[in-house]
């Protein structure tokens, strides 16, 4: 029950953490609580699916498909939560400027909204996802009793939500002149985070080399299954033990992305200036 409780709480957390990160970016983007609830809902059906198709996904691609599939949703997000970034660096002005009206003063934001739907919906398939593998080799390894692992999933469910809803609601009292900047910055490392585990099940896959594995060990320092490893992979990426692929694909994502805003900054500051003119 324990293991299970862990395993739930840690996938539940991950998702949680970035489906709160990105509502508390988005908190007056109109409409944004309607698409948050549809990524949820797409992200349990995908999920669901994911579970009926186990077997012959973990088959696919010579035995290495559920490390593709993961590496590939995870691409996706990082594009998403990319876009995310470099929209919000050209708009996050404006959306402060009219954090009580913008609903009605912002096209553009409608246009944001369809990005939470794929946000939220790829994080809670592939947690979902890896729950349910997770809780299958459980149950396949250990012969464990399903109310034990009921009883597990429920209380790490629970125990997953309560801090993720807490780490939104600290967000939403950051003040406002600091607000965007701050969830900016979160967003960033989620990107770059998800970017550095796609590179690890790449390399796992056999489909990238590993550029030395590990690259260092801080598991004796600060191991990835306590409470501070679990809060700071769900939120930055930690691995105590990465392969030097992943570190590439960390810097990238974040230089990349980084680019990204200060061109798409710039580019509105221009027209901004254009318009007085």
């Amino acid at each position: 029950m324990f293991g299970t409780a862990i395993i739930v709480f840690r996938e539940v957390l991950e998702a949680a953490i970035i489906i709160g990160i990105v509502a508390a970016a988005t908190r007056d983007v109109p409409n944004r609580t309607a698409w948050l609830l549809a990524g949820l809902l797409f992200g349990l059906v995908g999920s669901g699916f994911v579970a009926a198709s186990t077997d012959t996904l973990a088959s696919l691609a010579s035995g290495v498909g559920q490390e593709i599939f993961n590496a590939m949703v995870l691409g996706v997000a990082v594009l998403m939560l990319a876009w995310h970034n470099i929209w919000m660096a050209s708009h996050g002005v404006e959306l402060a400027a009219h954090a009580h009206s913008v609903g009605a003063n912002i096209r553009e934001g409608r246009s944001e909204c369809s990005i939470l739907l794929v946000v939220v919906g790829l994080a809670v398939l592939r947690e979902g996802s890896e729950t349910v593998l997770f809780l299958y080799g459980i149950a396949a390894s250990e012969g464990g009793g399903i109310g034990g692992m009921l009883t597990g999933g429920v209380m790490g469910a629970i125990a997953g939500v309560v801090v993720g809803y807490t780490i939104y609601a600290g967000l939403l009292r950051v003040p406002m002149r600091w607000f965007f900047t701050a969830t900016s910055a979160l967003v960033l490392l989620l990107a770059a985070g998800m970017a550095s585990t796609a590179a690890k099940f790449l390399v796992q896959a056999d489909l990238l080399p590993s550029l030395a594995s590990p690259l260092w060990d801080s598991s004796a320092l600060l191991p990835e299954n306590g409470i501070a490893g679990m809060l700071l992979h769900s939120l930055i990426g930690y691995d105590a033990r990465p392969a030097g692929m992943q570190i590439v694909f960390y810097i990238s994502v974040l230089i990349s992305i980084g680019i990204g805003m200060k061109l798409s900054g710039k580019s509105r500051n221009k027209n901004q200036i254009s318009g007085v003119i």
